[in-house]
């Protein structure tokens, strides 16, 4: 029994010397993933307009295009088109101003300062436009049969208010530093970025793909921060994903090895 006691003892102490000897290494990582949507047939892109509202403080149609043309000149294989970007909510009135059967336009019951689309209710009065086949292989057909890409994109103002935590640090009569956690309520403001890409075959109009998104900023309600940085700062966190849809795509990451 006392044999046995002096090999474990034995043993530990040799591992407890290997640790105190081994070493610790981070080294870099990155983890392919594949695309998507497979555009092997295609070798343009058109990024056609979108669906947008919510804010007249930025023009997410316009702004949405020119990123993501941007993006894809640096980083997808396809060749972008240059193109006047559309306004498909211009479209969507036009068409009903002609059809003497259909619903007046939104844009003669809503004031001039307030934008078309106020929130994702309105923009499902527009959607049907996405599904019109003709119409895209028209567009298709004159950019010589790209791979579009279109959608919708809400841009708008939320608020929150609840609680925050904070660390508050204290003094005791001893003069020791101490820490405590205190939960104050707050109101916070900021900006919700809501898209969804439509991919579409130019070649015969119809949809190949669709992907939404959604993502927030909050900031504290005495912070002024401009609405154009802060649809950049959501658009960052986005293109990711987009990017992902027509190209693979490299995660960065780190590996802790032992020697």
């Amino acid at each position: 029994m006392t044999g046995r006691i002096g090999v474990a003892i034995a043993s530990a102490a040799l591992a407890l010397g290997a640790a105190g000897c081994m070493g610790f290494y981070e080294i870099p990582i990155e983890t392919p993933i594949q695309a998507k949507l497979d555009v092997a047939s295609f070798q343009r892109v058109l990024i056609a307009g979108f669906v947008a509202g919510g804010t007249k403080a930025v023009d997410p149609n316009t702004e949405t295009a020119r990123l993501l043309r941007s993006q894809l000149r640096s980083k997808a294989d396809l060749k972008v088109i240059d193109a006047d970007v559309r306004s498909l909510v211009d479209e969507v009135d036009k068409r009903r101003q002609q059809n003497a059967s259909a619903a007046p336009s939104l844009a003669q019951s809503i004031s001039v300062d307030e934008p078309k689309i106020k929130d994702e209710k309105d923009l499902q009065q527009y959607e049907s436009i996405f599904s019109d086949v003709d119409y895209w292989k028209r567009l298709g057909d004159e950019y010589q049969q790209p791979l579009i890409v279109t959608g919708s994109v809400l841009f708008q103002e939320i608020s929150r208010s609840g609680p925050q935590s904070t660390v508050q640090e204290t003094m005791d009569p001893t003069g020791r530093h101490l820490t405590q956690e205190v939960r104050t309520f707050v109101d916070r403001k900021g900006y919700a970025l809501i898209p969804k890409f439509i991919f579409i075959d130019g070649r015969t109009g119809k949809q190949l793909y669709s992907e939404g998104f959604r993502e927030e900023v909050l900031y504290p309600s005495s912070q002024n921060t401009p609405a154009l940085s802060s649809y950049f700062e959501l658009m960052d966190k986005l293109l990711p994903g987009f990017l992902n849809t027509l190209s693979s795509q490299k995660i960065k990451g780190t590996r802790i090895l032992l020697k």
